[in-house]
């Protein structure tokens, strides 16, 4: 297996029902990587104590409580709540002044819809002050990177008609845990950015709305158990351009 297995692959192997080709090209990916043969070992010495702890059965039962699989995507989740609230910090300390701003525009963001969406466009898009965490290489990598963060949220718009395509995604920290924005370019470097975050008590599930802030315009509207922007400038992109994104992402 040249390319790295996907995570259903890999959890269906440490329960025991992956099999044939799959199988064989897992385990010749395993032997290649030792580091992650280490940890795919650890989960199913997981799965075998939890077997016998309830009495040896060769399948688990399916809920949130006892499936390997769910304890395995809760651990992963706080590991990824635990890594950007850490960069977050970094960042802020390595930036200094302009640091502690990003820290009170994303971690206040209260104070109006999606105002750390509009802080997030201004930091990588206009300061340049933090690069993309993932540059995507062929169609398909940024939205197998969000489904990474986010298991249910909507469909990144395909700009592409309008000449934008998405060039990179950056994870923020907030109160209520990640958030993340996906960035899209024209030919001509004109920016867009399309912002996922997770509702909180003060950052609860929003009617949908529009409004401009500094000489950026945000689109905004809730979806699958999160909230979501496209972030504009309101003198560089046609407003129609992430209006069109918005319509078909609700």
């Amino acid at each position: 297996m040249t390319t790295t297995p996907s995570e259903h692959d890999i959890h269906a192997y440490v329960d025991g029902r992956l099999e044939g080709e799959r199988r064989a090209a897992l385990e010749l990916y395993l032997a290649r990587h030792p580091e992650r043969a280490s940890e795919v070992q650890a989960w199913q010495r997981d799965a075998h104590r939890l077997r016998t702890a309830i009495g040896g059965t060769q399948t688990l039962p399916d809920n949130g409580a006892l499936n390997p699989w769910a304890i395995r995507r809760r651990r992963r989740q706080r590991r990824l709540q635990r890594v950007a609230f850490a960069a977050a910090a970094m960042l802020c300390l390595g930036l200094g002044g302009f640091g502690g701003w990003q820290a009170r525009g994303l971690r206040g963001a209260g104070t109006a819809p999606m105002a750390d969406a509009m802080q997030a466009y201004r930091l990588v898009a206009m300061d340049h002050a933090a690069r993309p965490d993932v540059v995507p290489q062929r169609d398909g990598d940024m939205q197998a990177w969000l489904d990474s963060h986010f298991a249910h949220a909507a469909r990144l718009p395909d700009l592409s008609g309008a000449g934008f395509h998405a060039v990179g995604g950056r994870l923020f920290a907030t109160d209520q845990g990640p958030a993340a924005m996906v960035f899209y370019q024209d030919a001509a470097g004109h920016a867009i950015s399309f912002y996922v975050r997770p509702p909180g008590p003060r950052n609860h599930l929003l009617p949908s709305g529009q409004r401009a802030d500094g000489g950026l315009v945000a689109q905004y509207w809730s979806g699958q158990g999160y909230n979501y922007a496209m972030v504009s400038r309101d003198d560089g992109v046609d407003p129609q351009v992430a209006a069109q994104a918005k319509a078909s992402a609700i």
